[in-house]
């Protein structure tokens, strides 16, 4: 096949992204992507070692690339960011992709009113801000808005109630502004990943052994591996082209099948079972 067949097709080239969170981990995968489909970008994030690597590597690579080192809560950083981005690209903003979010676990009972607003803050007020000032740029001509939320918004989440609370919001925000903003031209989806091994998730694992982990994610992901950077970036390329371009309201599930198995789990020699085998309830009797 012509690769310049799906160039032709995702029809990015020259075009604009914004990724809010966009110096490492899934935000850099998706810069990586964009940049390669030749979009220009926007990259911002509190951690300036990381946009500045994020960014040598685009660039040293023949990328367009402006940076803002700034806290995305920040609501008067934020839109100082976009501004220079208009100075810099025209006013131009084709694709954003919203990706700042964290966590910590810790049981609701023992949670705080401050502990409740870091964890709004960090993953859902400043996406309102975000979209509202990618919106005004994407008027009249359209655009693709991508929010990056997760497997927690679609099950439960025990430890972590606040935090899957908020990502359920940025998945039914993506839906009612996919409909509200339809008639523009702009589409509003979301990427939900399961386990990719952030920084902030390999924290909460950090004590576990690798091949204890290796044999857990076999066990509870039908596709047997944990999750990439790279699997949520290409999904971000997908939902940011023209291939996407009559999908709105939708969220991609780069989980390896995790969501679809609903409790189902792979157990080594007995297979698909939605409980443990017998003989690990035996020894937990016994232990």
């Amino acid at each position: 096949m012509d690769v310049s067949y799906l160039s032709d097709r995702a029809d990015l080239d020259g075009r604009v992204a914004i990724v809010v969170g966009g110096g490492g981990g899934i935000g850099r995968a998706c810069a990586n992507d964009l940049a390669g489909a030749g979009m220009r970008l926007a990259l911002c994030d509190r951690d300036g070692a990381a946009l500045a690597e994020t960014a040598a590597a685009l660039t040293g690579a023949g990328g367009d690339v402006l940076t803002g080192e700034l806290d995305a809560r920040d609501a008067d950083a934020l839109s100082a960011f976009f501004a220079a981005t208009d100075a810099r690209f025209g006013g131009r903003c084709d694709v954003l992709i919203n990706v700042v979010g964290g966590t910590f676990r810790q049981p609701f009972t023992e949670s705080t009113p401050r502990g409740w607003d870091a964890l709004i803050r960090t993953n859902f007020t400043w996406l309102l801000h975000s979209t509202q000032l990618g919106v005004a740029r994407m008027r009249p001509g359209g655009g693709s808005i991508i929010n990056i939320t997760s497997i927690e918004a679609y099950r439960a989440a025990p430890g972590f109630a606040v935090y899957a609370a908020m990502k359920a919001g940025v998945a039914s925000l993506t839906r009612t502004l996919a409909v509200e903003l339809a008639p523009e031209g702009i589409r509003v989806n979301a990427i939900a990943p399961d386990f990719i091994a952030t920084p902030a998730l390999s924290s909460l694992s950090e004590d576990v052994p690798e091949e204890v982990m290796a044999l857990q994610h076999r066990i509870s992901t039908p596709m047997g591996r944990v999750g990439t950077y790279e699997d949520a970036g290409g999904c971000a390329l997908f939902l940011a082209s023209n291939l996407s371009s009559f999908v709105t309201g939708s969220t991609l599930h780069p989980d390896g099948g995790a969501i679809a198995s609903s409790g189902w789990f792979n157990w080594p020699q007995e297979g698909y079972l939605n409980h443990p085998p017998g003989h690990v309830l035996e020894r937990l009797l016994e232990g």
